[in-house]
């Protein structure tokens, strides 16, 4: 569990740091699209939309390596199912959550973003 709590740690980090980064090298653009008449929403809705495509893209990437390895790794495990769908399920949910979560202040600083300020830098 220790292990596990860390790879999610460190999983809501990358995220973070991504859509951070994300936020800061669109800001120029981010200002254009409020001058021509973006709501804040929509400004928040377009962070979270690609971080949203990241994620799935992450998942679809990720979720076939995990079922391989989990079937290597079912000769060492005793009483327990190595490829049990539930686990996976839960396994995608879990991450998908924390993403979108991690992702809400980068989007949320995006969308209070001043755009005089975003078009002068």
């Amino acid at each position: 569990m220790m292990f596990a709590g860390a790879a999610l740690l460190l999983a809501a980090a990358g995220v973070y740091g991504l859509s951070a980064r994300y936020v800061s090298e669109r800001q120029r653009e981010i200002g254009v699209r409020m001058t021509l008449g973006a709501s804040p929403r929509d400004i928040g809705v377009l962070v979270l939309r690609d971080v949203g495509i990241i994620t799935a893209l992450g998942l679809a990437i990720g979720l076939p390596g995990a079922y391989t390895l989990a079937l290597v790794a079912r000769s060492f495990l005793y009483g327990v199912s190595a490829t049990a769908p539930e686990v996976f399920l839960w396994a995608v949910g879990v991450l998908a959550t924390v993403a979108i979560l991690s992702a809400l202040l980068p989007a949320r600083r995006a969308a209070r973003l001043d755009p005089v300020v975003a078009l002068r830098e």
